[in-house]
């Protein structure tokens, strides 16, 4: 009975560590950028004397979803997508440099350029400063302009250009924080083949209805592991009924 409650155990908490990626995934369907987490369950041999072939179902994660999501336009002018493979280089909180693809920027009241998220985007020569101005463009290779206070439109100045990407995807991770990283602490040099689509947007890249499905199967699991627990402590109460008679 004891090895019985055990697996169920083992398969329901495993289950709940499934069903808490699966739930971040949708939870962030909706996120910029977001690139979904992904998870699978295996096979790994209980370490310990005992039965030799005992094997646990555990859940690992193996990466992060890395294909593109749909892009819609916002026709605002701080918004930006990337086109094709790429990404914007931005300060993590560490101070380090990650990237991401969500292009949702806004200027902070100190005049830095920053992702919603409040991460500050990377231009050449650190995060990016915005001098007070009239307006402000994004070009496709990623270089800011701006219409300097009281000047007029012919006298557009270059302030910075957002550092743009293209590291080896097999070397990213991503982190609690939703950024990407180098697994080996390096940072990617810029890549003037990634370029932007200026007034839109990248989406998630999680599919919902898969999503959800998902959520009802694993739901659907953990109740099949709790009822073994219970069909177990049924059966020892029964068998504990027996011996008393005999």
């Amino acid at each position: 009975m004891d090895e019985m409650i055990y697996l169920g155990m083992t398969g329901a908490r495993q289950t709940e560590v499934a069903q808490t990626i699966n739930s971040n995934n949708l939870a962030n369907v909706s996120t910029t950028g977001f690139r979904a987490d992904l998870h699978s369950f295996s096979s790994v041999p209980i370490e310990g004397p005992g039965v030799g072939s005992r094997i646990n179902a555990v859940v690992e994660s193996y990466g992060t979803d890395l294909s593109k999501g749909p892009s819609v336009t916002t026709g605002r002018s701080l918004d930006v997508a990337v086109r094709g493979d790429g990404f914007i280089a931005v300060q993590a909180p560490d101070g380090g440099e990650a990237y991401t693809r969500a292009g949702d920027f806004h200027i902070e009241p100190g005049g830095l350029l920053a992702t919603g998220a409040g991460h500050l985007v990377i231009g050449d020569g650190g995060p990016v400063a915005i001098p007070p101005n009239s307006s402000l463009l994004i070009g496709t290779d990623g270089t800011l302009s701006i219409q300097p206070l009281g000047q007029g439109p012919e006298t557009l100045a270059i302030v910075d250009r957002i550092k743009l990407v293209r590291p080896d995807e097999q070397n990213l991770v991503k982190g609690g924080d939703g950024l990407l990283r180098a697994k080996d602490g390096s940072e990617a040099d810029a890549d003037a083949s990634v370029t932007l689509v200026s007034g839109a947007l990248e989406q998630s890249n999680v599919n919902t209805a898969k999503t959800l499905v998902n959520m009802i199967e694993l739901a659907r699991q953990y109740e099949m592991q709790i009822n073994v627990i219970k069909t177990s402590e049924e059966n020892a109460d029964a068998a504990a009924t027996m011996m008393r008679l005999g």
